[in-house]
């Protein structure tokens, strides 16, 4: 079988991307406890102005800002203020009334003097300095105003935006539907993990690997198992995943060659090819077809090739899927600390570590045993750097793209 032409990886997200993007999402209505991580399928508007009336910022006395005019001025305490529990009667010029942190600020006073800027007579309270209006005090819809937007459309929920969202008066939220994705690895080399291997027989890595990857995604995993290098059991499965899943994550048989029987499967289901290898490394012999609404994903059997596919390709895509807006790879600008040689005409994607010298410089440098199959260099790297697609090599002191690993953020 003839190479196919390769695809510049901006160019294949691109394409895929706006695929995923007609493709249609499912909603439904979940409670606001088990929210997170879901994706937002509308705009959400407070209902409710928070907080909903002013209130004391700090522990200490409600008082008019216009008596600490006069040095060390002496109110009486009238009464007193918790949170849930107002004051109320009616505060007057030279009165105070202890109140505490959250509680409703009564009308009338309009600045919270702190304790400590205070001396607490019992009854009565002594001003040790001057304050201006509004002085901690937390302002009826400072935190979040009625009908202003808290979360919207396309939004991955995080436990702040939980408690937001409850706050502003909801306890049910609509959120799309999780994605299915069922995973398989193929090859008749490929043995379950922690069976015994014979010669040339690798224990699976691929389907862990992905598993992890999909977790901090919106997904339910379906285990597919390992499937043989048959082209009518891959047949099989492609069938059983389409029917069953959103999407379809196939590692190995991705290549062109004699055992490689992935494209003819999916030709015979009748899923439209989009593109097959990639102009990146590693990663290249990847595929990635469609039918109807279903994605097929077809990574390179080399671990490291399809750990780095799945960051750079298909989270994004995922993302758009799930009804999220894609992320953009985090990437920072930094010299290379090595020296590389490559081809140009494909982007390298190596594992990187960032290191600083002794005068507080940070530069990166290659990690690992080289190698798509090393996965080795995948653990305790922080990162990948990316050497672009015309370069012919680097050389210490090279600007590059270093794109961080999730793990390695806060």
């Amino acid at each position: 079988m003839a190479h196919p032409t390769t695809t510049k990886l901006e160019d294949a997200k691109s394409l895929i991307l706006k695929y995923a993007s007609q493709v249609t999402k499912d909603v439904e209505t979940i409670p606001i406890m088990q929210a997170h991580g879901r994706i937002v399928s509308e705009d959400i508007f407070s209902e409710i102005n928070l907080p909903t009336q002013d209130n004391a910022a700090v522990d200490g006395f409600a008082v008019f800002s216009e008596q600490m005019a006069k040095s060390y001025f002496t109110a009486e305490i009238i009464g007193m203020a918790r949170a849930g529990h107002p004051f109320e009667g009616e505060v007057k010029f030279g009165q105070a009334i202890r109140i505490y942190t959250g509680a409703v600020v009564p009308k009338g006073p309009d600045v919270v003097i702190m304790h400590e800027d205070c001396i607490d007579k019992g009854d009565q309270v002594i001003f040790k300095k001057k304050l201006k209006p509004g002085t901690n005090i937390r302002s009826c819809g400072e935190n979040l105003a009625k009908g202003e937007c808290v979360v919207q459309k396309g939004q991955k929920i995080t436990p702040s935006d939980m408690g937001q969202i409850a706050a502003a008066g909801f306890s049910k939220v609509n959120v799309f539907r999780l994605l299915k994705v069922v995973i398989y690895s193929t090859g008749d080399e490929v043995m379950e993990m922690g069976s015994k291997i014979k010669g040339g027989q690798i224990h699976d890595s691929n389907r862990p690997i992905l598993s992890g990857l999909l977790s901090s995604e919106n997904v339910d995993v379906i285990d597919g198992g390992i499937i043989p290098d048959n082209e009518q059991a891959l047949i099989n499965a492609y069938n059983e995943g389409i029917k069953k899943a959103d999407v379809i994550i196939s590692s190995g048989g991705a290549s062109d060659g004699i055992e490689d029987h992935t494209q003819k499967a999916l030709s015979a289901i009748g899923a439209k090819n989009l593109f097959w290898r990639l102009a990146m490394k590693p990663g290249r012999p990847m595929s990635v077809s469609q039918k109807k609404e279903k994605i097929v994903f077809c990574l390179p059997g080399n671990p490291v090739a399809a750990f780095v596919c799945f960051k750079l390709l298909i989270a994004p895509v995922m993302d758009v899927l799930s009804g999220r807006k894609p992320r953009e790879p985090m990437t920072f600008r930094i010299k290379a600390g090595f020296q590389h040689k490559k081809q140009p005409g494909r982007t390298e994607y190596l594992r990187a570590v960032i290191q600083i010298d002794n005068a507080g410089h940070q530069h990166i440098l290659l990690h690992g045993r080289k190698g798509a199959g090393v996965i080795s260099s995948l653990t305790g790297a922080h990162g990948l750097v990316e050497i672009p697609f015309e370069s012919k090599g680097v050389e210490l002191g090279d600007i590059l793209n270093f794109i961080p690993f999730q793990e390695q953020v806060l």
